[in-house]
Formats: C-alpha cells, structure tokens, sequence
C-alpha cells in the first residue's frame, strides 16, 4: 500500500578532473537526463521480507534525482545536493539499505542519503562516500546500507543477502584484468618491481610466494603479464602510471591529487633546472661545493602581503595554491630538509649553529644502547669481524661528566645503526652511480633531552672479498677547517643513510607491506554493516 511521499536530500559530487568539475562529463549527463535516463534510488526494507525475491528485503518503487537539468555546480569540484521524492510503501516499511542505478554518462562521488520523516522512524542518515559508475559497468546493483553495526548473524533477515553479495562483488574472482570502476580487494604478489621489457638489466625477482620471499602481498591488478618474462606483470607506461588500479574509493581525492601533482610538477622542475645549468657546468652531476647544495631550496620568493593573502584566500584551485606559496617556500622548489635548515654558511663553509640539532626531527631509527662498543650481528663466517672501531677514548671526553659505563646505566647513549642493514647490499649499492657507507652513529642525550652525536664510523667492504671484514674510519666533531667539512659530509652521510632506512624500511615494509594485507583482508571480511 502506496500513501504519503517521503522526501530525501542526496549529497554527491560530481565527477571532476582535478580541481576542476569535467564540463564534458556533466553536458553528457543533462543528455542523459532529457532522453530519461536519470539516477534512481528504491528503498529497501529491513524488516520485510518478499517472498518473490528469494525473501530479500523488499524493494520499493524507483525515485529520481530532482532537478539535474537546472542545478547550477560551481565550476570547481565540490558537492550538490539534490532532492528525492519516494512513495512510501507501508510493506517496506523500515528502509535499512537503498539500491540506486547510475544511468547517466559519468560516474559521481555519493556522498549521503537522508529521508525525512519516514513513518515510525523520522529521519534515517545513509552515510555512503563511494564512486558510484554509469549502471553498466556494474554486474550487480550497488547498495548502500544505514549506519548499522552488526554481526553476520545479527544481521536483519531480509538483508543479509544484500550483505553477502555485497562481499561477493569486493573478493571479486580472481581473473581479468581490474578497471577503475571494480570495487574488488584481491591480493598478488609484489611481481612488477621489475621492467624486464626495457632492458635485462632492469629485472626484478617477484617479491612473495617463494621459499626465499614469502611475503608480503599487494593489491591485485590483473596487468598482462610483460613479454619477456610471464612472471612479472606488464608495467604501464609513466605518463599512464597514475592509473594504475586501485579500488577507485581508496584514491587519492581531488584536493589530495592536486597537491601531489603539484609536488610532482616541482620535481619535474628540480630535476630539468640542474640539468640545464650543468651543460655550461664543468663538473656536471656534481656538487662543487655545499653552495650547491643550498642553491636546490632557494628558488623564487613569491612576495607575502595582505593583497596576495587575500587573492589566495580566494583562489579555490589547490593545486595552483600549491604551487604558489607565501610561507616562504621558493615556487618550483621543495620545502628545506631540517637538516639543512640548522646549518648556516660562514666564511664559505658548513658550519651548524647548535651541534645538538643535528637531523632534528628526521632522526627516525635511533635506540638507546645498552653494550659499548657495538657489536655486529651479521653472520662472521659471511661477512668477517664488522663489530665498530668507535673506542671509549672517541667519546668519553663528550659526556658532560659521566664515565661510559654510568652513561650506558642512565640510558644516555644512543645509537643510530645501519651497519648491518646496509653492509650486505654495500658492495652492489657502489657499482652504480649512487655512492655511500655503511653508518654508525653514537649519540649522547644531553640535559636539555637534545642528541648530540659524539662519533659516525663509516665503513666500506673489504676490496679482498666480504669475509674480511669492513675498511673503517672513525670521525669526531670538529668545526673549522678541513676536519670540520669532514665531519659535515660524515653527518650527511649517516643522515642520508637514515632517511633510506625510514623510507624503505621503517615507511614501506613496516608500515605498507605489513598493512596492506590486512587492509585488503579487512574489505574481503567485513561488510559496511561490520
């Protein structure tokens, strides 16, 4: 039975090219629109079952999207809100999800649902925030459900299909290869590292499923596999990278997009600049001296003011805001490392202004030690004595009073080691054109809860073969001089090493490559409904 009407206000976004709505995309729609193919939505009850549907949730009549045609989106992206009018049918009585059918040309971003006084219930609040494509690229109606918590078990009868099918479409089948507008979390192994088409030399072995390389797994593509080698995927071309497949919910937003691509337009900028300047340059690819190195943060100053404030204020294209910064950031360059922010240049040379903020904030990986000196842990029968030749006379004049062993008691000294990590790789790193030592860095926590490093020892394979031992040199603070522009190529050095180990280790095994699973498990086991 058929009575009053029940109306509704749904919140989306239209599609959009970065910052900007897709002006095509939306001509099409309104097409779409005269010709009656439009967006609708059928309630669907929690409560009542229909027996002709496999005892699903019944399904009640088809509304449409009001006024498509005549609502006026900003030119910029960002959300619409339109009008739903439904007929409220007492056998469906308490909606607990919707079904809605894309009809139109593009996709948009779903954002809420919410009917007004629905009887008995008042207002219900569906909470969505997914792509929803043109009704043809899906096999299956896309359904949305209210902000209902629940065990599979507890789930109401009429919809605990929906639910199933739900998870069903999200494990997909394995096969094919995905398109922007599947929604399916699938796992594979890491086995396009690789570019064996390029060049031989660009091979990469699959990381997971092996003996040797169990672990980890990343999302599922379905890329052809490249011609040279069935085991690695096909890679896409660089321009075309951006569109490698990810569940199109998990990608970056419009705002988040742009910025990245902004920071992508400043490398592109640092990197050609050099470039360019090193053809009139007559040691190119070098640095001649810490000038240089200075020189890639500088870049041009856009003027700060109120005027230039307020135009921003107004500019609603982040990418452009981007690009264009007045916090002192230089336009086409990136923002100075901290490392580099607490050096200061005096006479020609490096010199830090407090010897305690060296690396400041990107000190990632140091621990507290409790053994001096420090002892390798690599296999001696491998890779020969690597144990550290930082000896108690480097530092013990550099502990504000404490002998080592009372030191060791506080927890004062540190360590920022990547001996071990990087001494296998070592001898491989330094036939390329990448050139670095393997780091230990000992630090003394000072009074004022500051690191200050008291000795870096730098070291290198032996030429003679890795099962004897490294060639190492100690070096110790110094400021002026020779010696001081040593100790700032050691700092660089170990800081350099830090930051590869965050990146790659700490960043992306620790966190992507453990997380990644669990989050493409999470979305295979648990429905919105949880």
């Amino acid at each position: 039975m058929i009575g009053r009407k029940i109306r509704g206000t749904v919140v989306l976004m239209k599609k959009n090219v970065l910052d900007f709505n897709d002006l095509s995309a939306s001509v099409l729609d309104r097409v779409h629109e005269l010709v009656g193919q439009g967006v609708s939505l059928q309630l669907v009850s929690a409560v009542h079952a229909d027996p002709s549907n496999g005892l699903q949730g019944k399904v009640g009549k088809p509304a449409f999207l009001e006024d498509w045609i005549t609502t006026i989106t900003p030119l910029t992206a960002g959300e619409s809100a339109f009008k739903v009018t439904f007929d409220y049918d007492k056998e469906v009585g308490q909606p607990g999800a919707f079904i809605i059918r894309n009809n139109h040309h593009s996709e948009f971003y779903l954002r809420t649902l919410t009917p007004e006084d629905v009887p008995g219930h008042g207002r219900i609040h569906f909470v969505c925030n997914s792509w929803v494509y043109p009704a043809d690229k899906y096999d299956t109606d896309r359904v949305f459900f209210t902000n209902l918590t629940c065990l599979p078990s507890e789930t109401p009868g009429p919809l605990r299909r929906y639910r199933e099918r739900e998870l069903v479409n999200l494990r997909g089948d394995g096969t094919g290869e995905l398109k922007e507008w599947d929604r399916v979390y699938d796992y594979t192994y890491y086995n396009d590292l690789g570019n064996p088409d390029r060049d031989p030399k660009y091979a990469r072995p699959v990381l997971g499923g092996s003996v040797e390389y169990p672990y980890p797994r990343r999302g599922r593509t379905g890329r052809p596999p490249s011609e040279t080698d069935p085991n690695t995927e096909g890679r896409l071309p660089l321009l075309m990278s951006l569109n490698i497949y990810v569940p199109r919910d998990e990608r970056f937003g419009h705002i988040k997009m742009s910025d990245f691509l902004a920071y992508a337009l400043k490398a592109l900028v640092q990197f050609l600049l050099p470039e360019f300047e090193a053809l009139c340059d007559s040691t190119p690819n070098e640095f001649d001296s810490f000038h240089d190195v200075f020189d890639l943060y500088k870049g041009f100053k856009v003027p700060d003011g109120p005027l230039l404030d307020k135009i921003k204020e107004n500019i609603p294209l982040e990418m452009l805001k981007e690009l264009v910064r007045t916090d002192g950031e230089g336009l086409f360059k990136f923002p100075t490392p901290q490392v580099i922010k607490r050096i200061s240049l005096r006479g020609g040379l490096i010199k830090n202004s407090q010897e305690k903020c060296w690396l400041g904030s990107t000190l990632f990986s140091s621990v507290y030690s409790n053994e001096f000196p420090p002892e390798s842990k690599l296999d001696t029968e491998v890779y020969g004595n690597q144990n550290s030749s930082i000896t108690k006379e480097h530092i013990e004049n550099h502990l504000d009073g404490l002998t080592i062993n009372k030191a060791l008691e506080k927890k004062r000294l540190f360590i920022l080691d990547h001996h071990d990590t990087l001494m296998p790789y070592l001898r491989r790193i330094n036939t390329t054109s990448t050139k670095t030592y393997a780091s230990r860095t000992v630090l003394f926590l000072k009074d004022d809860e500051t690191l200050k490093p008291l000795a870096i020892k730098m070291s290198l394979p032996q030429p003679d073969g890795d099962k004897f031992g490294a060639v190492s040199k100690v070096y110790t603070p110094a400021e002026h001089g020779f010696e001081g522009s040593i100790w700032q190529l050691a700092k660089a050095y170990a800081a350099v090493n830090d930051s590869g180990h965050h990146q790659l280790l700490s960043h992306w095994l620790n966190t992507h490559a453990v997380i990644e699973p669990f989050v493409i498990a999470t979305n295979r086991h648990l429905s919105v409904l949880q």
